[in-house]
């Protein structure tokens, strides 16, 4: 059974195999996993990523993020340290990216780390994600299922958003768990945050028993979500405003936060998971409902809300 839309497919085996010969054509699917969907195409083929810039007008100096299955495959493309052993068995499979160094011999495709000698690599916790790289001899590069500087998708109904039907098969993995791109730890040297996730910097820093701190100098990039603006819904985004114009959209959280109709609640309990699964969501249906500005009240910067004021923060640059 397809979706309504007819380049959605459900995740069973003969489409899992249909996704798989897309792979080996070259081709791009859209992926779920468990942070966002995923623009998914061969990692080692320069022609499967040249399609992926293309598809998101993606600048050729922004890197992608390259998907695994195991450290197995791993070790052919990176050099692996202490540092990433100790995290990767500590959170993998699951939301964090580890930038590391590349091997001279890797067969990743230049094109998908922007020339550089480093590589950003992640091992998706989604059963979806894993089944596909399962049945591959390639990891795959996935950056987000979205036009650069867009909102990121959230289900499969986002990608036909964002791109019609040029995307000729999505897996359906229904709506992301988590909701917000993954955590990325730079081990190339110090460990260092460079974009903050679901896995917080005292999470990280407990396991490698040092002090983890965000990175926020952006003059190199040498990951993705490192640009001034991303993650944005179209149209102005204001953040921690207290006092918002009567005809504007306006997102809070939490039980005190007002029910009016141009009041958009990312969770009635303050719940700070639930609202960053909802942080898209939300914006998104701002933009559909025809409002030109958001007002976001002050979030807690704390948790996974350190990274929900990171999103909105580059939504909101110019």
């Amino acid at each position: 059974m397809r979706n309504i839309y007819s380049n959605i497919y459900k995740p069973n085996f003969t489409n899992l195999k249909k996704a798989k010969k897309n792979i080996e054509n070259n081709n791009v699917i859209g992926m779920p996993t468990e942070t966002v969907y995923g623009l998914a195409g061969n990692a080692y083929s320069d022609k499967s990523v040249r399609k992926i810039f293309i598809l998101k007008r993606r600048p050729s100096y922004n890197p992608l993020i390259i998907h695994y299955k195991s450290l197995k495959m791993l070790r052919n493309d990176i050099i692996i340290n202490n540092s990433f052993l100790k995290l990767y068995k500590a959170l993998c499979p699951g939301p964090i990216t580890f930038v590391l160094k590349k091997k001279p011999k890797s067969k990743i495709s230049t094109k998908a780390i922007a020339k550089k000698n480093t590589v950003a690599v992640r091992f998706p916790k989604h059963k979806v994600a894993r089944r596909l790289l399962s049945l591959l001899q390639v990891p795959l590069a996935a950056p987000s299922a979205n036009i650069s500087s867009k909102l990121s998708p959230t289900s499969p109904n986002d990608v036909v958003d964002e791109f019609k039907n040029k995307i000729k098969l999505i897996l359906d993995g229904s709506r992301s768990k988590i909701g917000l791109e993954s955590t990325i730890v730079d081990l190339t040297n110090h460990p260092k945050i460079l974009r903050p996730g679901f896995i917080t910097p005292g999470k990280i820093g407990k396991i490698l028993k040092k002090k983890i701190k965000i990175n926020k100098k952006t003059k190199k990039i040498i990951s993705p979500g490192q640009l001034k603006l991303h993650y944005s819904p179209g149209i102005p985004v204001k953040i921690n405003v207290k006092n918002p114009k009567g005809n504007e959209a306006i997102i809070g959280l939490g039980r005190k936060f007002k029910n009016k109709k141009n009041h958009f609640n990312l969770s009635k309990n303050g719940n700070l998971n639930e609202a960053a699964n909802n942080l898209y969501k939300t914006l998104r249906k701002i933009k559909k409902s025809g409002f030109k500005s958001i007002a976001v009240n002050k979030i807690p910067n704390v948790g996974i809300g350190i990274a929900i004021n990171d999103r909105l923060k580059k939504a909101s640059s110019k």
